[in-house]
């Protein structure tokens, strides 16, 4: 069976209850049981982290791991401050998409600038929840 990593930071545990007209009312918990139910045959897991290095211990434990297909990052505002989650990135083997809820290129400035999508495969944005069922399709195609 294929396994995907799914892996939110700061401020995501609050999907569903924060700033709804960007993140929209679904919680994370509650979109992942709908991912399951739509990819069976997919076994996907999920990390969440407030704190950058518990990000980068976690894309240390699983980037090596050939049982991965890959990881779906949605780095929250590390996404535009973190050389450090590049870096480990850049230092792993399984593949990263880089996923924003979110239109990025239309909210502020700061917004606008990846540190992360250089080392990325690629980049999803904008497409609310659906984002990260765009990058497993991304992932492992034909699911």
């Amino acid at each position: 069976m294929a396994r995907i990593l799914i892996i939110n930071g700061p401020n995501l545990n609050l999907l569903g209850i924060r700033q709804p007209e960007i993140y929209g009312r679904v919680s994370m918990e509650d979109y992942l049981k709908a991912l399951q139910v739509d990819y069976p045959n997919l076994e996907i897991e999920y990390f969440q982290s407030n704190h950058e290095g518990d990000i980068i211990d976690k894309l240390h434990e699983e980037g090596f791991d050939g049982d991965l297909s890959g990881i779906i990052l949605n780095a929250g505002a590390y996404t535009h401050t973190s050389l450090a989650i590049a870096d480990a990135i850049s230092s792993i083997e399984r593949p990263v998409i880089e996923v924003h809820i979110s239109n990025v290129h239309s909210r502020e400035a700061i917004r606008q600038k990846s540190l992360i999508s250089g080392v990325c495969r690629g980049v999803i944005a904008g497409f609310g929840m659906d984002s990260y069922r765009l990058a497993i399709e991304a992932l492992e195609p034909g699911l």
